[in-house]
């Protein structure tokens, strides 16, 4: 068997980051579009990676958000995304680099992929940065057309199940597997 020095699978999940990137980047500028909402699984301990310390102790290891009702300031960046969200009726500011991205879904239609988190050798583990606690909104906002408020973990939906959202894509999800595209 031949040796991929190319490294497809490699170029596929640098695509499939740049997917995300290009998502949030949109609703970051105009808002969520119809009933488009994202779960967005990633490693906590990955480095860049600032959680506050509460929530990082409840996820010490992989935790999902959901961008949907109430989050606010979603700011987009070439290596990362920073947005604020309520963690148990408090806002809290979160960075998240898009190598620690671990899953991305998107119920409404469905769309959904795994990705293993990149670990750089020239970047050690650093501890990561504790983020500064948001400004409570005085109407969360996002994007210049429409409200976006946020789901998080601890907080929710109303009648929604408490506990850890899943990082599976729902089962009628279009699925991307980077090991689909590896021989073995």
């Amino acid at each position: 068997m031949a040796t991929d020095l190319i490294r497809y699978d490699l170029l596929v999940q640098d695509a499939l980051r740049s997917v995300v990137r290009k998502v949030l980047a949109d609703t970051a500028r105009s808002g969520l579009v119809g009933d488009h909402h994202f779960n967005i699984a990633f490693k906590t301990q990955a480095p860049g990676v600032a959680v506050p310390p509460g929530i990082r102790q409840r996820f010490p290891d992989e935790m999902s958000i959901i961008l949907q009702h109430e989050f606010w300031d979603l700011v987009v960046t070439q290596d990362a995304f920073e947005v604020s969200l309520n963690f148990s009726r408090k806002p809290e500011r979160l960075t998240v680099p898009f190598d620690a991205i671990t899953g991305f879904t998107d119920p409404s239609v469905p769309f959904g992929f795994k990705l293993e988190p990149r670990v750089t050798e020239e970047s050690p583990a650093e501890p990561p940065r504790s983020p500064a606690t948001a400004p409570a909104p005085a109407g969360a906002r996002q994007g210049p057309t429409k409200p976006a408020p946020a789901k998080s973990e601890s907080a929710p939906a109303k009648g929604a199940p408490s506990g850890p959202k899943s990082t599976e894509p729902p089962a009628d999800a279009k699925v991307v597997s980077i090991d689909a595209f590896r021989k073995k």
